[in-house]
């Protein structure tokens, strides 16, 4: 009797390759950078918190127009080309809306340089979800598929987590020991250097072999705009006005303590325990369904922020903020995971951009909204807004919830 050997299938850690992990969170770190160092840098050199958040919006805005269609043209002609533009673009961008800040430009102008960051910002996270969901589709076992997914979404939402926080902390750090204005340069450099590295890594030459010779994808456009796919897109983006109108909010808590570069810091605790919990969704046992995660954990994100209508010194914030941060990891890895599961053939990077554009346009929108209203009415009722963006992640949840008639299975992905 005659058997067949079968080599031992690579880990995706090995196909992919350390430095390529290392590569790409360090990427990433700009993009969280913006919003938060746009915000700093206005307010320092023209002393408006309101147009602090309008500019941060604009940042939003600029993503929300371009982010999906970088990333459709990333699946079609490949994520290297696009990203190398974008990381010379980008980083110019960050420079010149600097020095338009601080020179004599009017508003509108300052507004308009902030949507040529959004514009221009290479979305290496969203991207780098493509890649390892190429790798795992085209190059792994389907056997191996399912486990290896849940850990990869695990593991790439415990890193936006972590340079979601450590990007603001960064800001907080160079802006108090620097100027202002050293965040964005740092962050021009950072774009520059490392997502020119991520572009040119062997695996940004992976292509889905689920498009054809022409790049062309299998599936309609159409699909794009399927209602199990916009509730996670709409659930995505009240993530990103959570994480928004959150900071801007602890900005003025602690602004009214006469200490607002401490926010980037006190913002931390939340992060922490956030990037932690993200990290153990993998270790979740199957009969935990994904649709099921949503609504649980977007219920202690809402319960945390429930209890900011009582915080009154920056121990009860560290208490919120630390409750908030269990909930929030573990729903950003639910809601990727149902992207990766959801997205039509061929189009993962339009799918993972979309759901990336989500979290920064929402962001950007939070940040415009409380900057308005703190400055208007005061820091108590900037408070409501995270609750407000909390509401709609929940509702966003039960609406999944009946959209999700069966669990999705992990072993299909889409790319």
């Amino acid at each position: 009797m005659s058997q067949t050997y079968t080599a031992p299938q690579p880990g995706l850690l090995k196909l992919a390759g350390i430095p390529y992990f290392l590569i790409a969170f360090v990427a990433r770190l700009p993009f969280a950078m913006m919003v938060v160092g746009v915000l700093t840098v206005v307010v320092a050199a023209r002393g408006s918190i309101s147009l602090g958040g309008l500019t941060s919006a604009a940042v939003g805005l600029g993503t929300a127009c371009f982010g999906p269609f970088l990333g459709a043209a990333a699946d079609r002609f490949g994520q290297r080309v696009v990203l190398l533009v974008l990381a010379v673009s980008n980083g110019a961008m960050l420079v010149v809306f600097t020095g338009t800040v601080y020179g004599s430009a009017a508003d509108p102008l300052v507004l308009l340089t902030a949507v040529g960051i959004g514009a221009t910002a290479p979305q290496v996270a969203p991207m780098s979800r493509s890649r390892l969901v190429t790798i795992i589709a085209d190059r792994m076992p389907e056997a191996q598929r399912a486990r290896t997914l849940s850990g990869t979404m695990a593991y790439e939402s415990a890193a936006d987590e972590t340079v979601f926080v450590f990007g603001p902390f960064l800001v907080g750090v160079l802006a108090t020991a620097i100027a202002p204005s050293a965040p964005l340069i740092g962050a021009a450099t950072l774009t520059v250097l490392f997502v020119g590295a991520f572009a040119l890594h062997p695996s940004g030459r992976v292509i889905s072999l689920q498009r054809d010779a022409s790049g062309r994808a299998p599936s309609a456009v159409a699909e794009l705009f399927r209602p199990r796919l916009l509730v996670v897109v709409l659930g995505i983006l009240g993530v990103g006005l959570f994480f928004g109108a959150m900071l801007t909010s602890l900005t003025s808590f602690m602004a009214d303590r006469g200490a607002p570069e401490q926010a980037g810091l006190l913002y931390g605790v939340m992060g922490v325990g956030s990037a932690v919990l993200a990290l153990g969704v993998a270790w979740l046992p199957p009969s935990f369904s994904l649709r099921a995660r949503w609504l649980v954990f977007s219920g202690i994100l809402l319960a945390g922020s429930l209890l900011l209508g009582a915080v009154s010194s920056p121990g009860m914030m560290m208490l919120a903020l630390g409750i908030m941060g269990i909930g929030i990891g573990p729903t950003l890895v639910t809601q990727y995971s149902f992207g990766a599961a959801r997205s039509p053939l061929g189009r993962s990077t339009t799918v993972m951009t979309m759901l990336g554009s989500g979290v920064i346009v929402g962001q950007s929108i939070g940040a415009a909204l409380t900057g308005e209203l703190a400055e208007s009415v005061g820091t108590a009722p900037a408070l409501v807004l995270p609750v407000v963006a909390a509401i709609m992640v929940f509702a966003a949840g039960l609406a999944n919830w009946f959209l999700s008639r069966t669990r999705p299975r992990a072993v299909r992905v889409s790319v």
